[in-house]
């Protein structure tokens, strides 16, 4: 025998459930005269009347009940079937939200690694810095300096200390100071810190982190810098750390509404950016000795 159309089943659950014509056609969006037509022809194929119609009402028949029990089960196990299969091309799909400068000159050239590293995973980045509203933004992780107080109730994760000192292109011999808008107090804690005379008579003054380092990429002056953020261009020699890096006493965190171990796509970020960062820090000569497993080589200058 031939099954009767799905939609028509569709509209007769639906008016089964509600014990009315109006009232279904209000939840799928038709007519009322859309649904008592799909009805119709659903009791015309079947050869039974399924529902009983008094005074504008309706009561199903025993037909109507028999059937009704049947279909109410399908179509819940379809619900069911079709949230999961949402919920599993939700899951392949995280959102990042990372703070630019971070993104820029450290993420982005190591995210190939990433998608070798999990290709079942897409990863769509958002730059923002500061608080994050999660909900709102359908942010999965943010990747943070703590130099904010976040709600406590979010989960969070160390991922690596900051180190920071002053960079400049090859061959420059001045002594301008770049200063940034974002990070004010870079030079002033690297001075403290570090107890260096450098003469602070000359400075430029950029918007961003990112453009007082590229500042200095191109010889316009010493710039303070993120190791993290430079290392790549230390590498290649576009860029030197005359005075090498010092622990600045803040540190980058993962940030989530979500557990960060139940062993999902969270974690498995987690886990990949934290084993960059501590690999990046360990090539830069940075990891203390009590990093357990790792050692620490001589510091980059």
């Amino acid at each position: 025998m031939k099954l009767p159309p799905l939609t028509a089943l569709r509209y007769f659950d639906i008016a089964a459930r509600s014990e009315s014509f109006v009232r279904a056609a209000e939840h799928l969006h038709v007519t009322h005269g859309a649904v008592s037509r799909q009805v119709r022809l659903l009791e015309e194929s079947l050869g039974v009347e399924l529902f009983e119609r008094r005074n504008r009402a309706i009561f199903l028949t025993h037909a109507g009940r028999d059937l009704q029990a049947t279909t109410q089960a399908i179509f819940e196990q379809l619900e069911d079937a079709v949230q999961r299969l949402h919920q599993q091309a939700h899951d392949t799909v995280l959102v990042l939200s990372c703070e630019p400068t971070i993104a820029m000159r450290w993420l982005i050239p190591r995210l190939p690694r990433f998608h070798a590293a999990h290709p079942d995973l897409q990863l769509h980045l958002v730059a923002a810095g500061g608080p994050v509203d999660f909900s709102r933004g359908g942010i999965d992780l943010a990747l943070r300096r703590d130099d904010f107080h976040w709600d406590r109730q979010l989960h969070s994760l160390k991922i690596c200390d900051e180190w920071i000192g002053p960079v400049r292109a090859p061959g420059y011999q001045g002594q301008r100071l770049l200063h940034s808008a974002t990070r004010p107090s870079a030079w002033p804690t690297w001075l403290r810190l570090s107890d260096q005379a450098i003469s602070q008579g000359e400075r430029s003054d950029y918007e961003h982190f990112y453009l007082s380092i590229q500042a200095a990429s191109a010889g316009l002056g010493l710039a303070m810098a993120s190791a993290l953020m430079v290392r790549d261009e230390l590498d290649s020699g576009q860029l030197q750390a005359p005075f090498g890096f010092l622990k600045e006493g803040s540190s980058y965190h993962l940030l989530s509404p979500q557990p960060l171990n139940d062993g999902g796509k969270r974690q498995r970020f987690a886990d990949w950016v934290q084993g960059e960062c501590q690999a990046c820090l360990a090539h830069l000569g940075l990891l203390q000795n009590d990093e357990p497993g790792l050692p620490s080589p001589p510091q980059v200058r």
